[in-house]
């Protein structure tokens, strides 16, 4: 979630990383430029600082310079339910530091959020298309409520290795692995300020609730934190063996 966001990034993700001994990352990054969109430099800065998959959702169209980059990034992916036609892929193979191959499907919601075309019937067909070239593959769905979220996860049960939920920037405490042997948690949560609502200002969420005006949209400052999962999964199965949610802070200069 803008400066705050990529700062957490560049400070606490190395010490994740060593820590837990990542393959392999995926980073949500449409709220990246000022809270709305990403830009071409950003999704560059993010691969130095050891991004492997950028995942997006709503917001990615906000900064237009993004749209002709998109076509060929390897590394940034659009919901794969987007309109037929729209620049980008959302869905993708990639291969972890060791050679091992993954693939990382990027779906939207439909409750509050827009009129796409159906998330479910987009896995359906995206998972046939790449059906036979890895046992790995992990899922973003990006969606405002918690019921399309966790469907998700149980129509996926089995078929992927992860679904994890983004877009509402509060972490959720159920991660879980489900009976087929898919790791779900409903939201990463947010990289960004946590003195904030959802990362902007209070004073500026404040007033909108209060008076339904626009105001001085803002992306807040303190707390800074970075939340996600860290997921292992069985390289010949691709079933999740383990889940943990992470929350770490970045200290506080003087």
């Amino acid at each position: 979630m803008g400066k705050p966001g990529r700062t957490a990034l560049r400070e606490v993700l190395p010490r994740i990383v060593n820590s837990y001994k990542i393959d392999f990352v995926i980073a949500n990054v449409e709220n990246a430029a000022g809270g709305f969109g990403v830009t071409p430099e950003m999704v560059e800065e993010f691969r130095n600082l050891g991004v492997d998959c950028m995942t997006s959702g709503n917001h990615l169209w906000d900064k237009k310079e993004i749209i002709p980059f998109i076509s060929h990034s390897p590394h940034l992916l659009r919901p794969a339910n987007f309109v037929e036609g729209s620049p980008g892929k959302g869905c993708a193979p990639f291969q972890t530091v060791f050679g091992q191959k993954l693939v990382v499907l990027n779906l939207i919601g439909r409750v509050f959020m827009g009129n796409y075309d159906c998330p479910f019937r987009a896995a359906d067909k995206e998972l046939k298309r790449i059906e036979g070239t890895t046992p790995i593959v992990i899922v973003d769905m990006h969606a405002e409520t918690t019921s399309e979220k966790r469907a998700m996860g149980w129509y996926l049960d089995g078929r992927v290795s992860a679904v994890f939920g983004t877009h509402t920037h509060v972490q959720t405490a159920d991660e879980q692995i489900l009976p087929k042997g898919t790791a779900y948690i409903t939201d990463l949560g947010m990289t960004g300020p946590h003195h904030s609502v959802i990362g902007m200002t209070p004073e500026y969420s404040i007033q909108r609730f209060l008076y339904q005006m626009p105001g001085d949209k803002k992306v807040a400052e303190g707390n800074i934190q970075l939340h996600g999962a860290v997921i292992r999964m069985d390289e010949k199965t691709g079933k999740a063996i383990s889940i943990e949610r992470i929350q770490q802070s970045v200290e506080e200069r003087k």
